[in-house]
């Protein structure tokens, strides 16, 4: 959530930031209910100010042998009474102009970083590098194909428990899902990344505070009869993990690497990417998230790609790296890079892996902060992929077919896996 203070003081900066995005605003609405507030609220301060004066000096009188019955005493605590009446008036009125100005401010996404490159779509995005050689050939198979001839998931049936973009894993499919899910949180626990399994099920102010709702309530599933939605992704349940808390600054930064289901609607989406493992509704995922002291954020994303980078690295799937220009950019992000991992049977770079900085974007909405010889500060936070693990098994697929019918694994995955191949059943 964006900074009131710069709703009221400094609006304009607002309107040109989110311009870089391709967005038109006009805040002189929510500006004049910044500037009612803070009124209020200086009202407010003033009059309880002259109300402790006023029971101070009733107490004062008392003290020195005034009759608390007395008519100056008792003129004295009328006058408190009714500031008291007026302070209760203004708290109310304050109260109704902050819930309109955060639910205002709520759906307004993150200011893009200086750094960021301007552009209006993907079109526009900046490659920064690649890694590996990316397979070609003619008559290499799309993962699905590879998939159905191995037998590794099932489809049809899944429509049946479910509806269309579910899939079951089978056989050496869920084996490989296993595997590769295990080997990415093995790889990040050995670089310090503390091992998280949150709940599935998040509740609607663990995804206002990590910036899903309002503005993507038509992407997520919602349990009917209770105030619970299954998690997009653990960004949201991890953020929450230090909701409303203090966290001091010499424990920073919190680094952890989280496992979970992910749910999402993919609206919109219809007709794209309908076969296969590369835009299901529910899809198993590894997440990198830091919490981090605002001064040091900068270093942290570069960090938290590397991270991400090394498990294509060790799996041996040639990628390149991304950089969203501002009219490409998430929600809560102020600067992302996007990992895209060949597909040879595609002929293809896909995205499996999005490493954002937020600056103090959600830690606002979520109120997490940290306390240093500054004072208290609002923390930062970081969110990567490490990785989409359905995504890394459609490139592995692809990456590793052969001839033969077989697909040959990276080395690192065989102790995971058990073996060096997948083979016809």
């Amino acid at each position: 959530m964006l900074d009131q203070r710069l709703v009221r003081d400094n609006p304009d900066l607002i309107v040109n930031e989110l311009g870089r995005r391709g967005m038109t605003l006009d805040l002189t609405g929510l500006q004049l209910i910044a500037q009612q507030q803070r009124n209020l609220e200086e009202q407010r301060s003033s009059l309880q100010a002259e109300g402790n004066r006023i029971g101070k000096e009733v107490g004062q009188r008392i003290q020195k042998g005034s009759d608390p019955k007395a008519s100056v005493v008792a003129e004295l605590r009328q006058q408190g009474n009714l500031i008291k009446q007026k302070v209760a008036v203004l708290e109310d009125e304050e109260k109704q102009l902050s819930a309109r100005l955060r639910e205002q401010l709520l759906s307004l996404p993150n200011l893009p970083s200086p750094d960021c490159p301007e552009g209006r779509d993907e079109n526009d995005n900046q490659e920064r590098h690649c890694w590996g050689n990316p397979r070609e050939g003619e008559g290499l198979l799309e993962h699905w194909s590879i998939a159905e001839r191995l037998n590794l998931f099932e489809t049809e049936r899944s429509v049946r428990i479910a509806q269309s973009r579910f899939v079951t894993l089978m056989g050496q499919g869920a084996r490989l899902e296993r595997a590769l899910i295990n080997f990415m949180l093995d790889l990040h626990t050995a670089k310090g990344y503390r091992e998280v399994m949150p709940p599935v099920l998040v509740n609607t102010a663990s995804l206002t505070g990590s910036g899903q709702l309002p503005k993507f309530a038509e992407e997520s599933f919602r349990c009917a009869e209770d105030d619970l939605w299954l998690t997009p992704t653990a960004e949201v349940p991890v953020t929450s993990l230090h909701r409303d808390e203090i966290i001091p600054a010499d424990q920073l930064p919190l680094r952890y690497a989280a496992y979970s289901p992910c749910f999402r609607r993919e609206a919109g989406s219809y007709g794209r990417d309908t076969r296969g493992l590369i835009r299901l509704h529910q899809f198993n995922k590894v997440e990198l998230y830091w919490f981090v002291h605002p001064d040091h954020s900068q270093a942290a994303h570069a960090q938290i790609t590397a991270d991400a980078e090394a498990v294509l690295q060790a799996l041996e799937l040639p990628y390149r790296v991304i950089e969203l220009c501002t009219g490409d950019l998430g929600f809560s992000s102020s600067r992302t890079y996007d990992l895209e991992v060949w597909l040879p049977g595609a002929g293809a770079f896909r995205e499996i892996s999005s490493c954002s900085i937020c600056g103090d974007f959600q830690a606002r909405r979520s109120a997490i902060r940290t306390k240093d010889g500054k004072g208290t500060r609002l923390i930062h936070t970081l969110n990567g992929s490490g990785l989409a693990v359905g995504r890394t098994m459609a490139a592995l697929l692809e990456t590793g077919q052969q001839s033969d019918g077989s697909v040959l694994l990276p080395k690192a995955l065989v102790p995971y896996f058990g073996k060096d191949r997948l083979e016809p059943e």
